[in-house]
């Protein structure tokens, strides 16, 4: 078997990445329930590293075994329940900076809304906008922002978590842009 080969069918529900995908599902409630109950426990840390490890490991097993449309579906829909849920629990948890976790938690939902808005009149008409390469890399600073409000050290000098949450929004933002583009574009062909 080479690296991308097809090993699994397209719509394949039971594949290694998609079982990753779905431990993440799972933990997410458990994230959220740690945050808000426990903060910045052990506990709550092992759960949240593990939670992102997996978004990592789950796309490298899926670009060795080859993508599936349900693994396209899930793998993003893991990614916003994680750090959705991470960012509105930590607004529970540190009601004196809720200006500063409110807005960026807003514009990030706002943007996954219209995303999946957008996404779904795609796949209507046939169309699958392909997801670009930094938006691996915006979960992947979103995660770190609610890192640095669970790990020691950083939980009290917040400083760290309100640089790199704004950072994340930049991203978010960005990468909706860019599906908005890629996706009109491919409408445009598709007519």
């Amino acid at each position: 078997m080479t690296k991308g080969e097809r090993v699994y069918g397209d719509t394949a529900l039971l594949t290694p990445a998609n079982l990753m995908t779905f431990f993440r599902l799972g933990v997410s409630p458990v994230f959220m329930y740690l945050l808000i109950y426990h903060r910045t426990s052990w506990w709550t840390i092992l759960i949240g590293f593990l939670a992102a490890a997996s978004d990592y490991f789950d796309g490298i097993v899926a670009r060795r075994h080859g993508t599936t449309t349900s693994g396209a579906y899930l793998d993003p829909l893991a990614d916003k329940i994680l750090v959705l849920g991470g960012l509105y629990a930590l607004i529970l948890t540190h009601p004196h900076h809720l200006n500063f976790f409110i807005v960026p938690a807003i514009i990030i939902t706002l943007r996954e809304a219209w995303m999946s808005v957008h996404r779904s009149k795609a796949a209507k008409v046939g169309i699958s906008i392909p997801a670009v390469k930094i938006a691996k890399w915006k979960t992947f600073v979103q995660d770190w922002a609610i890192a640095f409000c669970v790990l020691p050290y950083f939980n009290s000098h917040l400083v760290f978590a309100e640089i790199t949450i704004w950072i994340a929004v930049v991203m978010t933002v960005y990468t909706g842009w860019r599906y908005y583009v890629d996706g009109k574009a491919l409408f445009a062909r598709a007519r």
